[in-house]
């Protein structure tokens, strides 16, 4: 049973901000700018579309927008940069002036990033985990914040979930050497359903808390994610929406995590701010 306590403080820097994170999740809101993604492929496409969820994910709470021109659901069709960078910098430019929040680019590609950084985003998403060899340079250069991703299959054998601590510990020491950025600029994910099996997509969220004990800052995307349609027998991504609340009132309680990345904003704020005060009551 946890305490109230919140655990370590970490800062997150990114450009010229600094964000407080203390295990009661930040909430950063996912507009997908794609035809092909899981949950709502094609609904933003249109500048106008984009411009009015960003808005209203704002107004809902959340604390960072995340914005991506490539699907990276399983199966999905690599995008030409130049294709990714129509879809993603018109919205970045227009947000950067009309909204508040620090903008996310979700992107592997150096050269998608680094146009979303000029268009005004702050925080570069990479679920490859800085694959691309122009990445480090970039975060440099723009001194952006960075959120590093697990993706890669697992062994089948047990506490597999050490495994992917191990490898984030790695590869935030690496990047660290290549950016020359402190620790305070990085956040790490654990890449739940990307390479994972079941079971060790749910030790992974058992012993999430473990990754904030070794000092490191954790964002989870769990989002209407498949773990959840196989606990539930449930197919389409759209109705996993109790699911998700779940595992985000559960991390709030425990106080796993830093950043929750989520399509709902308005739901998942009510969720963790329920597990707030129960966490917190006498």
């Amino acid at each position: 049973m946890p305490d109230s306590s919140t655990g370590p403080l970490f800062n997150f820097r990114f450009g010229r901000q600094c964000m407080t994170l203390n295990g009661f999740p930040k909430l950063m809101g996912i507009i997908n700018l794609t035809p092909d993604s899981f949950y709502d492929g094609g609904r933003y496409n249109s500048l106008e579309s984009a411009l009015q969820q960003a808005e209203l994910l704002e107004k809902q709470g959340a604390d960072f927008l995340d914005l991506g021109g490539e699907s990276t659901r399983p199966g999905h069709a690599a995008v030409d940069p130049e294709l990714e960078l129509r879809r993603v910098i018109p919205v970045i430019a227009a947000l950067s002036q009309r909204s508040r929040l620090p903008i996310s680019i979700d992107s592997s590609k150096a050269q998608v990033a680094e146009a979303a950084l000029q268009a005004g985003a702050s925080i570069v998403n990479d679920v490859s985990a800085l694959s691309d060899p122009a990445m480090p340079e970039l975060l440099r250069r723009f001194q952006a914040g960075c959120i590093i991703m697990h993706n890669k299959q697992l062994p089948p054998e047990d506490e597999a979930f050490l495994q992917v601590f191990d490898f984030l510990q790695e590869r935030l020491d690496w990047a660290r050497r290549q950016t020359g950025l402190s620790a305070e600029y990085f956040v790490l994910d654990p890449g739940i359903c990307f390479g994972k099996t079941q079971s060790q997509n749910l030790s992974l969220l058992k012993h999430l808390g473990q990754l904030r004990r070794r000092g490191l800052p954790v964002l989870l995307g769990v989002s209407n994610k498949s773990y959840i349609g196989r606990i539930c027998g449930e197919q389409l991504p759209q109705a996993r929406l109790p699911g998700s609340l779940a595992t985000a009132a559960i991390a709030a309680y425990q106080g796993s995590c830093d950043i929750l990345r989520v399509h709902q904003v308005a739901e998942s704020k009510q969720a963790i701010l329920v597990a707030k005060a129960i966490r917190e009551a006498l």
